[in-house]
């Protein structure tokens, strides 16, 4: 739907008018035969129609394009008054800033941020209201530090709220316990089943080694052996050369 044509000040262009809702348009497009529309007006006919509402010329959502920059700009140049006109604001803004300007109006309608508060009040109103709202928070005045609304004033019992936040506390201490313990035992499980892996890797060298050392040592008395062959065989030729 498009700006209500009564909040503009002076004559409007006929051809800033939507072709559908007759309102000065909002968020434009255009069709190839050029009448324009506000792009949620259009898109809506065009669910049950194929055609312009104004020619009856087919169109398609993919035919349409933005508005003509001269009649964008014309339409930006326009002065219109600010929705919360009836509530007092006297602003007349272009429309290209009336929405900047609503956004921050005084005179806008706002919920209240209290919890549990359902009133609308005036952004300008909005910090008196704060002041005196039945679902407003705020400190305990005896002192326990708890948080309390208004409304709860007289059925605020200072030690009966410290016993459930204590309790409260003690549960979320003992879960907290409970989770460090899993955890640690977590851990130890994990690092005795990385120890148990390495001793069995190690044990496996050590035997490798042991295998090793003593295939070396058969090698080392069979060498020993040779050398004594060898030597017996030196002396006997030794003697057989005396005798020569």
């Amino acid at each position: 739907m498009g700006y209500d044509i009564e909040r503009f000040v002076g004559y409007v262009n006929e051809g800033l008018l939507c072709s559908i809702c007759r309102d000065v348009l909002e968020d434009p497009l255009q069709a190839p035969c050029e009448h324009a529309f506000c792009t949620a007006c259009i898109h809506g006919w065009l669910v049950h129609h194929s055609n312009c509402p104004e020619d009856r010329q087919m169109i398609d959502v993919s035919l349409l394009r933005p508005l003509y920059r001269y009649m964008k700009n014309d339409l930006n140049r326009l002065q219109l008054h600010c929705k919360n006109r009836e509530y007092g604001c006297e602003m007349i803004c272009s429309l290209e800033s009336i929405d900047r300007h609503e956004r921050e109006c005084e005179y806008s309608q706002i919920p209240c941020s209290n919890t549990g508060c359902t009133v609308q009040i005036e952004r300008r109103n909005l910090d008196g209201h704060l002041a005196v709202c039945e679902y407003r928070s705020r400190e305990c005045p005896n002192g326990c530090g708890y948080t309390i609304l208004s409304a709860e004033d007289m059925q605020h019992n200072c030690v009966a709220e410290l016993r459930t936040e204590l309790e409260l506390l003690r549960s979320e201490m003992i879960c907290r316990v409970e989770e460090a313990k899993h955890e640690m035992e977590s851990r130890l499980d994990s690092q005795r089943r990385h120890m148990v892996q390495k001793e069995s890797i190690l044990q496996n060298e050590i035997e490798e080694l042991k295998s090793q050392m003593s295939r070396m040592m058969s090698d080392v008395r069979s060498l020993m052996a040779a050398e004594r062959q060898h030597r017996q065989e030196l002396e006997q030729a030794e003697l057989e050369k005396r005798e020569l």
